[in-house]
């Protein structure tokens, strides 16, 4: 998940660079949207995915 969120970080970095404003953005943005969903899934993960000792 985080893998795809670097991809499109680097993909907006290369965009911005070479001039592509609204593809910049919308790379900017999705890895922004992977990136949460990752951090959130992260977190469910952890919540639920405990085992109880007893």
């Amino acid at each position: 998940m985080f893998g795809w969120a670097i991809t499109f970080l680097i993909i907006a970095i290369v965009a911005a660079a070479l001039g592509f404003g609204g593809l910049a953005g919308t790379a900017a943005w999705a890895a922004k949207v992977v990136f949460i969903v990752g951090i959130v899934l992260f977190v469910v993960s952890l919540i639920f995915g405990r085992k109880k000792v007893s």
